[in-house]
């Protein structure tokens, strides 16, 4: 294990400043609004400020003071050795319970930045947990693989390995977004000798399951189904790209940070509910990807291993497991689905919230954390599933 701290090299912030300088704005059609995708004023605002405005040193001491940071090598079957960049924060609580964050695209390590402190914090009345929040290689800080095939079963065999050399031989584990896809993984491969339980924020539901009755929807089902509907249709070219070419548009990620920040600001948007976006913030989640040590276009090729470079979202289901699994389910997360859906699987836990959307650590930390901490405390069904760590003083 060995400390690491954000350093970003002063050429690549010149040369950051240089193509802004240099980048051309698109026109737009005449009140486009949001219909045609990232409006034009807005990106305008966000460049100029990237630019002239924005002081990446300053918001990565910010994030080298709260995050403990470390790199590891990880050796991976049939992919060589990769250095691993996340962040680890242990609780001071004697019997913490060991849990593995995993984030998606588009995000990354940034994510666990507000419910670090909220886990890891000493309670008498429920569970704390020693954290740990990997960078998925060629994302952020993490090393890049630079071999065909290494999809989410290798992701996942990333995080276990990490899980093991930090002496966590037993562990739960949270994700969303593609986070949810690794857990669900580490839950089969790994479960339950290693991995104990598994929750999730991002409901990979995508069929009802057998004999439901279309009837007995509710007004809110029929208004989740409706909403994947309109996504399908509207909202997920950005997945048919990177799962079949995503060496093409990562010509542009790679190459020009206003394409970046339109194709990463875009989703922050849309997939979030109404959170009020600061300016700096948002440019500290896309300057994350323009410094990421494999490059921006490295993250989106797990689409195209994930789907076999198809574009194919109809995933073959996941052998059955015995670990238990959980459900955070925020309302404006887009691919939520009728609670029957979810019910089917037969979860030890199931929480819907009214609000937030699909990056609830960063919109509703405080509800993530009251979740995750009820599922694991005691009268819950997965309470002690880590056998001498209940998480409570």
């Amino acid at each position: 294990m060995t400390s690491f701290e954000i350093a970003v090299p002063d050429e690549s912030i010149t040369l950051l400043k240089d193509k802004l300088k240099l980048s051309r704005l698109p026109d737009e059609i005449d009140g486009a609004g949001w219909d045609y995708g990232a409006p034009l004023a807005d990106i305008r605002r966000l460049s100029a400020r990237w630019l002239d405005g924005y002081d990446w040193r300053k918001h990565e001491k910010a994030l080298n003071n709260e995050l403990p940071q470390f790199t590891r090598d990880i050796a991976i079957e049939g992919h060589g050795t990769l250095n691993v960049h996340y962040v680890y924060k242990q609780s001071e609580a004697k019997n913490a319970i060991p849990l593995l964050f995993v984030h998606g695209w588009p995000g990354s390590f940034i994510e666990v930045r507000r419910i670090l402190p909220l886990l890891t914090a000493v309670k008498e009345s429920a569970p704390s947990f020693h954290v740990v929040a990997y960078s998925l290689p060629g994302f952020g800080f993490s090393q890049g693989a630079k071999t065909k095939g290494f999809a989410l079963k290798q992701y996942a065999e990333v995080g276990h390995k990490l899980m093991l050399a930090l002496g966590y031989n037993e562990y739960v584990a949270q994700g969303g977004d593609w986070g949810s896809g690794i857990v669900s993984l580490l839950r089969v491969l790994y479960g339950p000798t290693h991995v104990k339980a598994v929750h999730s924020n991002t409901p990979f539901v995508f069929t009802p399951p057998p004999g439901v009755d279309p009837s007995s929807y509710t007004p809110g089902d029929l208004k989740f189904l409706e909403r994947i509907k309109e996504w399908q249709q509207k909202g997920m070219g950005y997945i048919k790209q990177q799962a079949t070419q995503p060496q093409t548009i990562g010509y542009s990620l790679a190459d020009s940070p206003v394409g970046l920040l339109a194709w990463i600001y875009e989703k922050l948007v849309r997939w979030t509910d109404e959170y009020p976006w600061d300016d700096d913030e948002i440019l500290t989640w896309i300057s994350i990807y323009w410094f990421s040590r494999s490059g921006p276009a490295a993250s989106v090729r797990i689409y195209y291993e994930s789907f076999g470079g198809s574009g194919d979202l109809a995933t073959p289901p996941l052998p059955e497991s015995k670990v238990p699994l959980g459900y955070s389910v925020f309302e404006q997360e887009q691919s939520t689905v009728p609670k029957s859906w979810i019910d089917a699987q037969n979860p030890a836990f199931h929480e819907r919230h009214k609000r937030g959307g699909h990056f609830p650590a960063l919109e509703k930390p405080t509800e993530l954390v009251g979740d995750i901490r009820k599922m694991f405390s005691k009268g819950f069904p997965t309470y002690g599933v880590v056998p001498g760590k209940d998480g409570y003083v």
